[in-house]
């Protein structure tokens, strides 16, 4: 299973700079945001391969701004051109997966409008996703939708393609699951994996990921009993007195992790 770890967190005002970190910190893999331009996507991926660096995925940077379950067409048709050019990242930077958050559920906008709007806008995404062969990658997180594992498959499952998969967070849903349950209830639907740590005392992310009271061996048992191989991508700031310091103690702790 290889080390990851989300841009925004890395040391470094440049990709460049940023890429060379991951490796010199023990990465092998950065997850990028949508990059919206020809020329900033060939920059990343010629930083990318200078450093050694692979990027599995890409965050879509679309989705909470602009929601595929907005009232507005014209907010849903802008969250659509974010997913596509999230698309463009990741053909360029040869990216399997581009994370999306699919839906939020709000006042105004109901569970159920959110699940019929939502389903309507990723079917016209799907058959560029299925040409380039990049998978959508649904995200559990605080958006009020898709709560439970059996309905996250039964989400996943309607679409009846292979590219719309599960991007799991281990942390995201530890107030009110076990992630380790959540694992095996997605089973091979499991496209990538997110990690950061969660205190039940306190009821919040914290900045170590050993330091809450997520049970890791667990979550590896789980991992290893869906056969799941892929990346573990880091999505927590680290504790430590320099911004190395912070990237070098997720990658130690991550080793731990990765070694139960």
């Amino acid at each position: 299973m290889r080390k990851g770890i989300y841009l925004a967190y890395l040391p470094g005002e440049s990709p460049e700079e940023k890429f060379v970190q991951a490796a010199a910190l023990g990465f092998q893999c950065v997850e990028v945001p949508t990059l919206l331009t020809e020329a900033e996507r060939k920059r990343y991926r010629q930083a990318a391969a200078a450093a050694g660096i692979a990027v599995p995925s890409v965050m879509n940077s679309s989705h909470w701004s602009s929601p595929l379950s907005d009232p507005d067409p014209a907010v849903r048709a802008a969250s659509r051109a974010g997913m596509l050019a999230s698309l463009a990242t990741a053909v360029e930077l040869g990216s399997d997966t581009v994370l999306l958050v699919p839906a939020v559920v709000k006042p105004e906008v109901t569970y159920e409008q959110a699940w019929q709007r939502s389903t309507a806008e990723i079917e016209q995404l799907l058959p560029a996703y299925q040409e380039a062969q990049v998978c959508i990658g649904i995200e559990n997180v605080g958006n009020k939708f898709l709560l439970s594992p059996l309905e996250f498959n039964a989400y996943l499952d309607a679409f009846g393609t292979p590219f719309l998969q599960a991007y799991f967070d281990v942390g995201n849903y530890c107030a009110i699951a076990y992630p380790q349950h959540w694992i095996r209830t997605l089973g091979q639907r499991l496209k990538k994996v997110h990690i950061k740590g969660y205190d039940q005392n306190s009821k919040a992310f914290t900045k170590s990921l050993l330091a809450g009271s997520i049970d890791w061996a667990a979550v590896r048992q789980a991992l290893k009993d869906v056969a799941y191989d892929d990346v573990l991508t880091a999505e927590i700031s680290g504790e430590g007195e320099t911004a190395q310091d912070k990237v070098r103690n997720i990658s130690h702790e991550m080793d731990q992790i990765l070694a139960l």
